[in-house]
């Protein structure tokens, strides 16, 4: 049985990944009415990505008994500026992220439940990749310029996964 307070964490991570779901659905969008479709389909495969993120959650927590709780999710910013405004934003969220995580791991390990630890520790893992990968995109966008900007774009479009 997971602790009530590590419990109540995980709804509340289940929320947070539901939320950046439509956080990036919601970029995609502006993206791709700027006239990047390559970003856009980027940011919708991370929207996926996160959903995914909550559904495994959810499972978890039923694996071990609990109930799912999900909470009001928040609506998010629109208007993202320029490709490299909107990428930083993506680094910091995924900054964000990274620290909800590490926090759910500190009270798994608070709680000794180390079933739950074990289950982070892909999050965990997951989140440095992010992190790199996102700071990369970032740092290609300010290098790129205009007509660089474009093939960045087409590239990112490629992401199927």
């Amino acid at each position: 049985m997971i602790s009530e307070k590590l419990l109540k964490e995980l709804n509340r991570q289940i929320t947070a990944e539901l939320w950046s779901s439509n956080l990036y659905l919601s970029m995609a969008y502006f993206m791709e009415h700027q006239g990047y479709p390559g970003f856009a389909q980027w940011l919708k495969m991370q929207s996926e990505e996160e959903r995914e993120h909550a559904q495994d959650f959810a499972s978890y927590i039923l694996s071990r008994g609990c109930e799912v709780i999900i909470d009001k999710i928040d609506v998010v910013p629109l208007g993202w500026g320029t490709p490299l405004e909107l990428f930083e934003h993506v680094y910091k969220h995924e900054a964000h992220v990274s620290g909800l995580i590490n926090e759910l791991m500190t009270i798994a390990k608070e709680e000794k439940d180390y079933a739950t630890e074990s289950f982070l520790w892909k999050y965990v893992i997951e989140q440095r990749e992010e992190e790199d990968s996102t700071s990369a995109i970032v740092e290609q966008i300010k290098k790129a310029g205009q007509v660089g900007l474009l093939f960045l774009d087409a590239q990112l479009g490629k992401r199927e996964d």
